[in-house]
């Protein structure tokens, strides 16, 4: 499967419980349950379901961008909310990131959260694929599929038999 890589985003939590915000192991990725925390640290969006969602995955996205991937890679996402009835709210800024690649996804009521002000964890789950470039390459995901599109046809080409083959 090769190398695992393991990133931190300097959450407060993270040194507390022994957790990385996201892991790469081969094509896998999962990027642990992610809260609307800013780069300082700080909670933002205090009683706003829609700010702390697009905050939360604003986060995911830096972190997938580390890892060398993006919200198209996601396949999954996992969205745990206090407060079920604010559903618009999260479901607006999920929409925002996966409008053009909708991952599979669940909303869940939970009791609460680590810090009294948060609305809302949310946890993604992507794939890396064959062509997709490894943490430090920067592959265009048009330029992969020409290459996977190109090799497919040069095989059809061998496949036939001589007599079809242009010559």
């Amino acid at each position: 499967m090769g190398q695992i890589a393991r990133i931190a985003s300097g959450a407060p939590w993270e040194p507390v419980a022994a957790y990385s915000r996201a892991v790469r192991a081969g094509d896998f990725v999962a990027v642990s349950g992610t809260t609307a925390i800013d780069e300082r640290g700080l909670m933002v969006g205090g009683g706003q379901m829609y700010v702390q969602a697009r905050q939360a995955l604003l986060n995911i996205q830096r972190a997938l961008e580390r890892l060398g991937l993006s919200m198209r890679d996601v396949v999954r996402t996992r969205m745990f909310v206090t407060d079920i009835s604010r559903f618009a709210d999260a479901a607006k800024a999920h929409r925002e990131f996966f409008a053009d690649s909708p991952p599979a996804t669940s909303m869940i009521e939970v009791k609460r959260f680590v810090h009294p002000d948060m609305l809302i964890e949310i946890e993604a789950d992507a794939y890396a694929g064959a062509s997709a470039p490894a943490p430090s390459g920067k592959a265009a995901p048009r330029a992969a599929k020409a290459s996977i599109k190109a090799k497919s046809k040069a095989a059809k080409k061998k496949a036939a038999p001589k007599s079809k083959q242009r010559k």
